[in-house]
């Protein structure tokens, strides 16, 4: 099985690594052949199995913006990748995309931290999306708390909901 997957120019650097070390071990641990042609944004993928999906869901979280050790996350047993398109929220206006963009984050980043720190997530905000590494457990209601702030929620809104999950969680 192949698969070509385009990631954005700015991102094949990172996807590489220095002296190539992120390529090589995503290669290594999931046994998939990764080729990268920096002049497009073309990444190859060839291999089988299980580790394929791996590779590719590794392959696009870098693409989205997540540093290679929190996108290595996904070759550990039962985490998901999902990625919700702001446009989905805002068309393609480029001004309510940013402020779209800049509710998830929060000031200095709270709204995001506060999403992980509550749902076990890792978020990345980047370009024209939001990508989400979660178990199977939480990357619904990381996506709920994501989605509800692209529809207007307030951060206030946010905590309440998040709140009420937790303390669901702990009885």
């Amino acid at each position: 099985m192949d698969e070509i997957i385009r990631i954005p120019d700015e991102r094949i650097a990172v996807l590489i690594g220095t002296n190539g070390v992120t390529r090589k071990t995503i290669a290594k641990r999931t046994k998939i052949k990764i080729n990268i042609d920096s002049s497009n944004g073309e990444v190859t993928l060839i291999g089988e199995g299980e580790n394929f999906f791996k590779a590719r869901d590794v392959v696009h979280a870098i693409g989205r913006g997540f540093s290679p050790k929190r996108a290595f996350t996904l070759l550990e047993d039962n985490y998901l990748l999902k990625i919700v398109e702001i446009r989905d929220f805002t068309g393609k206006n480029r001004s309510a995309q940013e402020a779209k963009r800049g509710r998830v984050i929060g000031r200095e980043g709270e709204a995001r931290r506060e999403i992980e720190k509550k749902t076990g997530a890792l978020i990345s905000v980047y370009g024209k999306t939001v990508a989400i590494i979660a178990k199977p457990d939480t990357i619904e209601e990381a996506t709920d708390v994501v989605e509800m702030l692209l529809q207007g929620a307030t951060h206030e809104t946010m905590e309440h909901f998040l709140e009420e999950k937790h303390d669901r969680f702990e009885l």
